[in-house]
């Protein structure tokens, strides 16, 4: 069973994730709150496995939620959740760990499957936003020594290149030549000798290493 948490101060915006949450048979909603404050607090005591965290909230912001709740030991996913485009302050997110980026107004397929794929261990971005993400995580990152690097092989490096200019793992097939499967197996040993735990944290560090720019263009390769 998934365990979720919502946070979002409407409380029209809880009661719709509500209702399409409890009526999957794998998934409950263990906690609904308003704000930062409340959503640490539930984290720390419901066993929570996925966090729908929205930004803008009373006494203490999701962002900063976020980031206390992902410092803790063994943290829920988290879920930013948000409108018509990012919220200028989600590149703080990302660097903290969010696993998601996802519209408001998301249908209940996509609800669902953002969670699931989470809770799963992957991330999960709306398709709008993958570039927009990419492009905050570019912004927002020095650049240094990141372990894990000199072991990726070519083709690792240049599907890690191709991650980090914003493409799904079906556009970096196409443009390598390979199926998605390959890629899949590809990114799987690259989030393990990066040792980090999904794709928004492997671009992170395409971009700490400097081995991504901001004109990140790789050419096709066979």
């Amino acid at each position: 069973m998934i365990r979720v948490a919502i946070a979002d101060d409407l409380e029209m915006i809880r009661a719709g994730f509500e209702l399409i949450i409890d009526n999957e048979p794998d998934m409950t909603v263990v906690a609904s709150v308003a704000n930062g404050v409340e959503i640490i607090d539930a984290c720390r005591t419901k066993n929570v496995d996925v966090v729908l965290m929205d930004i803008r909230m009373p006494q203490l912001d999701g962002l900063a939620a976020t980031e206390q709740i992902l410092a803790q030991p063994d943290p829920p996913r988290i879920v930013i959740l948000t409108t018509f485009g990012l919220d200028e302050y989600v590149s703080r997110a990302i660097v903290a760990g969010a696993s998601g980026f996802l519209l408001k107004d998301a249908s209940s397929a996509d609800l669902i499957a953002a969670i699931r794929a989470v809770a799963a261990g992957d991330v999960a971005i709306a398709p709008s936003l993958l570039r927009t993400v990419v492009e905050q995580a570019r912004t927002s990152i020095q650049t240094h020594t990141v372990p894990g690097i000199d072991q990726l092989t070519e083709r690792e490096h240049d599907v890690l290149q191709h991650l980090a200019a914003g493409r799904s793992n079906a556009e970096i097939a196409e443009q390598l030549y390979l199926s998605e499967a390959t890629v899949k197996t590809h990114l799987s040993r690259v989030l393990t000798k990066l040792g980090v735990r999904d794709r928004v944290q492997a671009v992170i560090a395409a971009f700490t290493a400097g081995i991504a720019q901001p004109d990140t263009n790789p050419d096709k390769k066979a």
